[in-house]
């Protein structure tokens, strides 16, 4: 290839689109007036909350994460117009026991009428609604999915009991930003210098968030006094029943979301075991990989722990109904499930683990997921680090990112809390619980109550995924990666706290082992401590 071919190749492989933003202060207003912090929309676009706090003063993403900020202000842009549309006249406030057309709207938006019936998500009959994109079936009657001889359904939709509330947007109270103390009325005075109220959505009428009973904090504080304060047999008690107590507490945090899920769907030959003792046909590219050679000299590695790899991984696309086939070399990314690839050559292998881990046998595997996504980000124009994958065929299903979000970050606070408090007995509780949830999954004698194998494998290699995405992150600060084992385990050479958080948080890592590889030059081979 000449100067000019390769010119030729570099600008037809460049995008000069970028999705477009409104300014600074336009973003930051957007999301106030939603009521959102800026923690909360970092966790859901996976980047820090003082990365939200520089893109509302104006610093610019890029790539990936410039296209789902735009996405978030564009719907964050939808949901204010169709809000303010909705909003009663200030003399026409309903009281707080009947909820309001605006109310009615909260829980209704984002589903409308389709033009032509298209296969529900659920059960892939005709469906002639649609919820968030997703064709669906919004009676539970109409749908096939529902039947419990054939497909158990987990219910989201919100119960007519227990509609959604959110402050009304009208003139009975004031919106205030953050910092600016209300002039008049009873926000005034006095009752602005004490703390606020924190409410939370409950029911029909909102209650004080401290009234809400924790379903975690309550099983502990009762298992203590049924074992008479010995945190020994209560902690073994509460991981004996982890996984029922897991499957309760996704039930809890189920309730209003918007989707329906198939608890038993049926599943095609890929998931099901070869054997009675045997594996299924997904590769979950689980990382088990050591560099091959080191510099001269002697090193010192730190092999770090993720903390809550597993719980991290809860947040993932996951399909929401039965799987369905599709053939050719095509990626829908609002769809997710498993697929046939042939995965591309990696010539790194030297300084960086491969994205499908470590496989002797050539050719197509069937990936997760997480997997493809992965492949297809590190093959694109912002790394470059190999071709990118041929898809043959694939299993999927209409997916969302969010489907086990409450349930995630429920576990991660109650985590957070136990640490700070020294609590060791709700610790130990929590990992049981997202630990045994994903582990029983798949065809369990131990979960009845969900058999969804494909959830299984997505999060488990989102783990897998996790760790590579740090593994790289570390290479590309100038680290020496020197192994990646399972979903936890990262041994660096260089000052990785420069480039990681030290703790016990599920954002942080902690110290594993600190270790020597390799000889002083200055010493002779044979002298004491000169490798290990």
């Amino acid at each position: 290839m000449d100067d000019r071919s390769a010119i030729d190749a570099l600008l037809a492989a460049a995008s000069p689109d970028r999705a477009p933003l409104p300014p600074a202060e336009e973003r930051r207003r957007r999301r106030e007036e939603l009521h959102l912090s800026r923690a909360q929309l970092a966790a859901a676009l996976g980047v820090s909350t003082s990365t939200v706090g520089g893109w509302e003063a104006g610093r610019e993403p890029g790539g990936e994460l410039r296209e789902k900020y735009a996405y978030f202000l564009e719907g964050a842009a939808a949901k204010l117009n169709a809000a303010a549309v909705t909003a009663p006249a200030p003399n026409d406030v309903a009281p707080m026991d009947e909820p309001t057309d605006e109310g009615r709207a909260v829980v209704l938006d984002d589903v409308g009428e389709l033009a032509a019936p298209q296969p529900c998500v659920l059960c892939g009959q005709p469906a002639r609604q649609q919820v968030e994109g997703f064709p669906q079936h919004l009676d539970p009657v109409e749908c096939a999915a529902s039947a419990p001889a054939s497909a158990p359904v987990v219910s989201t939709k919100p119960q007519p009991s227990e509609p959604r509330v959110q402050p009304a947007r009208s003139q009975a109270v004031p919106s205030q930003r953050p910092g600016k103390a209300a002039r008049t009325g009873w926000q005034g005075g006095r009752a602005a210098a004490t703390k606020g109220v924190k409410v939370a959505p409950v029911g029909r009428r909102v209650k004080a968030a401290s009234d809400i009973v924790d379903p975690i904090t309550s099983a502990v504080a009762a298992v203590l006094e049924e074992h008479a304060g010995d945190v020994e047999a209560a902690t073994t008690a509460l991981v004996k029943r982890a996984i029922p107590d897991a499957m309760a507490l996704l039930d809890h945090t189920r309730k209003g979301g918007r989707y329906d899920v198939v608890a038993h769907p049926w599943l095609p030959d890929i998931l099901r075991k070869q054997s009675a003792r045997g594996a299924d046909q997904i590769w979950e590219a689980r990382p088990k990989w050591t560099r091959g050679e080191l510099p001269a000299g002697a090193h010192e590695v730190t092999a770090l722990d993720i903390n809550g790899a597993y719980l991290s991984a809860l947040k993932t696309h996951l399909p929401l109904g039965q799987l369905e086939h599709s053939t050719g070399n095509i990626h829908d990314r609002k769809r997710a499930g498993l697929h046939l690839i042939t995965p591309p050559v990696w010539e790194h292998d030297a300084v960086l683990p491969n994205p499908v881990g470590q496989r002797d046998e050539p050719g197509p595997l069937w990936v997760t997921e997480p997997t493809l996504r992965l492949l297809l980000r590190v093959s694109g124009p912002k790394y470059g680090l190999c071709d990118p994958p041929e898809i043959h065929e694939s299993w999927t299903s209409g997916s969302t990112e969010g489907l086990l979000e409450k349930f995630r970050t429920t576990l991660r606070d109650s985590r957070d809390r136990a640490i700070a408090e020294g609590d060791e007995v709700t610790l130990e509780y929590v990992k049981a619980m997202y630990s045994k949830f994903v582990s029983t999954l798949g065809e369990s004698n131990y979960n009845r109550e969900l058999y969804r194998t494909d959830w299984m494998h997505l999060i488990r290699s989102q783990a897998f995924a996790n760790l590579w995405a740090k593994a790289f992150k570390a290479y590309d600060e100038g680290l020496m990666v020197v192994r990646a084992m399972g979903t936890d385990e990262l041994h660096l050479i260089g000052d990785w706290r420069a480039v990681f958080p030290e703790g016990r948080g599920v954002t942080e890592v902690k110290v594993k082992d600190v270790y020597t590889v390799g000889s002083d030059p200055q010493q002779p081979e044979n002298a004491p401590g000169g490798a290990s």
